[in-house]
């Protein structure tokens, strides 16, 4: 479903990624692993077309993104949830919501406000109220909710986890969960392996700017060395 292959991704002079290669499979959830300034956010931005990689692929369902603006991402069926959430505090949840929301997708799942608020119970309680007025969780919540409006066939997620209480983040799991036994094709960046170990079937570790692991947690976990090159603080 996603085919990322030796993107070059450069922020002036400075190189960022170095020849990164990943693939997600349809219905996957990939998890992207590594410690502050690895590059995890700067891969998800040059999926998405944020940041313009200078050579390499990105595919969406066989589709080349690169040199494409970010609306062709979206089009072709890529939502991005962006760790800074980037909700509109002037706008009540359901005006967020319908701010997002897209025609159906062939072969991804179809997501309604109605379907929304089940997988998002504390959504449909304060749907009247401004963005402002959410706590983070509940914000982290919207921006999701707020992507899934687009019905998208890959989802990137940008450190789901990160700045939420303990309880969120478990309702955050099991909402990735939920979106995996939909089908929907997910990459998310992290750095709590614990979270990435609940809801990820793969792991992809970066350090420097390029890929140094691409296996199962089960390998990951035989190979301590590994974890403690690249994971450990």
């Amino acid at each position: 479903m996603l085919e990322v292959a030796g993107i070059e991704t450069f922020y002036g002079r400075a190189h960022i990624l170095h020849d990164v290669s990943l693939t997600v499979g349809k219905g996957e959830v990939v998890a992207l692993l590594g410690r502050n300034g690895a590059g995890k956010t700067t891969t998800l931005k040059s999926i998405m077309q944020l940041v313009r990689p200078a050579q390499g692929s990105v595919r969406v369902g066989g589709t080349e993104l690169i040199g494409r603006a970010p609306h062709i991402a979206a089009k072709a069926g890529l939502g991005y949830v962006p760790e800074e959430r980037r909700i509109f505090g002037s706008l009540t949840v359901e005006e967020n919501l319908e701010v997002g929301r897209q025609a159906p997708r062939a072969g991804a799942p179809t997501w309604t406000e109605v379907i929304l608020f089940e997988l998002f119970p504390n959504l449909k309680e304060r749907r009247q109220n401004l963005g402002s007025e959410l706590s983070g969780g509940e914000q982290q919540m919207l921006t999701i909710a707020r992507t899934l409006m687009g019905n998208p066939s890959v989802l990137l997620l940008d450190e789901p986890s990160e700045g939420i209480a303990p309880v969120i983040v478990k309702q955050m799991a099991a909402t990735i969960g939920k979106l995996k036994s939909e089908g929907l094709t997910i990459l998310l960046s992290e750095q709590n392996l614990h979270f990435a170990q609940r809801v990820a079937d793969r792991a992809v570790i970066l350090e420097g700017g390029a890929v140094r692991f691409d296996g199962t947690f089960e390998t990951l976990a035989a190979d301590p060395e590994i974890k403690n090159a690249y994971l450990s603080i």
